[in-house]
């Protein structure tokens, strides 16, 4: 679905966007000379008519995408049209403005079009790479269940740790306990890894332990300082699943910074598109009344 999306029944919508790009062309550049183009001719009139009317059918895509049982077209189609629609938008409504400017409404009204549009098309990059981006990293588990590994991973090493010296049992009871898996979503945002751990028994003092890399590298040299036979072999065990935890967390990482690339790309777009459409409202108003 992803990769059919820009050329969705053979390019349909990519045909329609440069039909219309010539007809705006086509309609701006027939304003006669006595009457410079503006918004305010037959012509840009019919611009801004096509733009306001495209700005309504496009808001409806979040709308369709949740209606399961409309027979309204496809998701596939709409959101297609929705790409190449909205991009279509960039000239239209430039023509119709004729590209004049100014500290108003109706600038006001454009720009926050154009914020839409091109947030619109950060979408339609996240749209077609992330879910083959989640897909690989997740190797088709749920976070979910990689979540439940973790869960598993950690209770495994704490029953083994009981069989190690005081020193060693506190330093990995405290790399688990100060895994950071960033809840807030600029940190998720960020998907760097905020783990400590605390050296010494007592101490209030944490030191980064990025990656798990520290706890393994103590972990690495306790073995061979191991005095007991069965501290040795409960402390290999426990090397074997930090490196498995090492490599889950920077798969749960991953993830979780994917999906708030998602989360905060719907936060800056909904909100513009609902500021864009009560600007457009004004911008009608203000037309109507005083031209």
């Amino acid at each position: 679905m992803h990769q059919n999306l820009l050329k969705y029944k053979h390019y349909r919508y990519l045909k329609l966007f440069l039909v219309l790009a010539v007809a705006s062309i086509a309609l701006y550049f027939s304003q006669g000379e006595d009457q410079p183009a503006n918004g305010g001719t037959l012509q840009g009139y019919i611009l801004g008519i096509t733009s306001a009317f495209f700005i309504l059918l496009l808001t409806f895509l979040g709308i369709r995408k949740r209606s399961y049982s409309s027979n309204m077209g496809t998701v596939e189609g709409w959101t297609s049209a929705h790409v190449f629609l909205g991009t279509s938008l960039l000239l239209i409504t430039t023509l119709h403005a004729a590209f004049q400017v100014g500290w108003n409404v109706h600038t006001l009204a454009y720009i926050l079009m154009l914020a839409v549009i091109f947030s619109g098309f950060f979408g339609l990059f996240a749209y077609m790479h992330y879910p083959r981006i989640l897909s690989s990293n997740n190797n088709g588990t749920s976070q979910d269940q990689w979540f439940d590994d973790l869960q598993e991973i950690d209770e495994k090493i704490k029953n083994l740790a009981i069989s190690c010296r005081t020193g060693v049992r506190l330093m990995v009871l405290s790399a688990i306990e100060n895994t950071q898996l960033d809840s807030t979503l600029f940190k998720q945002l960020r998907g760097k890894d905020g783990s400590k751990i605390r050296l010494q028994s007592g101490s209030k003092q944490l030191v980064t332990n990025k990656n798990q890399e520290i706890i393994i590298d103590i972990l690495s040299t306790a073995i061979p300082n191991s005095q007991k036979q069965a501290e040795a072999s409960a402390l290999n065990e426990i090397l074997t699943l930090f490196s498995r935890r090492q490599r889950l967390l920077k798969i749960i990482r991953r993830t979780l910074q994917v999906k708030a690339y998602l989360k905060a790309w719907l936060i800056f777009h909904i909100p513009i598109t609902i500021a864009l459409l009560a600007a457009l409202i004004v911008h009608i108003l203000v037309v109507f009344i005083y031209w």
